[in-house]
């Protein structure tokens, strides 16, 4: 029993050189394992939106944030609908301080928390490749239920990846959009407002996960251990509180506006139809305009997935 909990608690560590026997790991797993917690670390904020802010206000800050930016790592833990793990990626992308818009108090952050950004430039996973084999995933596999804590970024920085688009331009468009990329969502961050002891959800997910008595396997702010947090406390929160699988399934902390999940229609061959899958998305990098002298421009391309 040990052996296997040890097992079920590694962390794979995803570089260039192992991504795509990893990815295609992750695939795999997904057939048995379709409830996934993620998480991502990302290079910063250009804004800081204030707490009493309106969801207009929120969602522009977010767009913002979000359009001229790229993913530093994206962590993924996959497990079955009882909590049984079936496996955790940290996906480490090639990030270059000297070329890559960041800020720099972030970086300092990621720095002081392990993130090694001399081995991101080395042997990080190029991004474009990463986003095109992830967006493939996400689009094969449409019954998977996404976990996350607090994850409004992690959400927008996710979507913007596999999409290669821009954030929407309205919230409306922003939810519509997620429900069809990603289907199921649920934010524990939201659902702990309804579970007694969790002081209405306003804590982080280490206070969480102490009181509920979850360990932590790696370190604090690195992708891969905050996604295995997450999906640990998603199971402990679910077995103490019984909680109802639809109760918070498209509510996110932070906006009021619900993600709905649409109904895929068949088409002529009894496949199910996701439009914003059967196109090419050409890829687009949006810059603030405080921030053009930082980055040069980027290289416009394609994909089908």
């Amino acid at each position: 029993m040990a052996a296997a909990a040890a097992v079920a608690a590694k962390i794979t560590a995803v570089w260039r050189q192992n991504f795509k026997r990893e990815i295609f790991r992750l695939d795999a797993a997904l057939f048995r394992f379709p409830v996934v917690s993620f998480d991502t670390e990302f290079p910063g904020f250009f804004r800081n939106t204030p707490m009493d802010a309106t969801d207009l206000t929120r969602y522009e800050d977010l767009k913002h944030n979000v359009d001229p930016l790229r993913l530093i790592q994206f962590g993924i833990t996959v497990a079955d609908a009882s909590g049984k793990i079936g496996g955790t990626w940290e996906f480490n992308l090639r990030f270059d301080l000297s070329k890559d818009l960041s800020v720099s108090q972030s970086i300092q952050f990621l720095q002081d928390n392990g993130i090694d950004f001399d081995k991101l430039r080395r042997d990080g996973i190029d991004f474009d490749m990463f986003a095109q084999l992830l967006s493939r995933v996400v689009a094969k596999h449409r019954n998977l239920c996404w976990v996350t804590f607090h994850g409004l970024y992690d959400l927008s920085h996710t979507l913007r990846t596999v999409t290669n688009r821009p954030l929407p331009h309205s919230l409306a468009g922003f939810t519509s959009l997620l429900g069809i990329v990603f289907g199921d969502v649920v934010d524990i961050k939201y659902t702990a407002r309804f579970c007694q002891g969790l002081r209405g959800g306003e804590l982080g997910l280490a206070a969480i996960a102490k009181i509920l008595n979850v360990e932590r396997v790696g370190g604090a702010h690195q992708a891969g251990s905050d996604s295995l947090l997450t999906a640990r406390v998603y199971t402990k929160m679910r077995m103490v509180y019984k909680i109802d699988g639809t109760l918070c399934v498209g509510c996110l902390y932070g906006v009021s506006a619900r993600i709905c999940k649409p109904i895929a229609v068949p088409n002529t061959n009894g496949r199910c139809f996701i439009p914003y899958f059967s196109t090419p998305a050409p890829f687009q990098r949006c810059i603030p305009p405080h921030c053009s002298g930082f980055m040069q421009a980027a290289p416009t391309f394609s994909h089908v997935l």
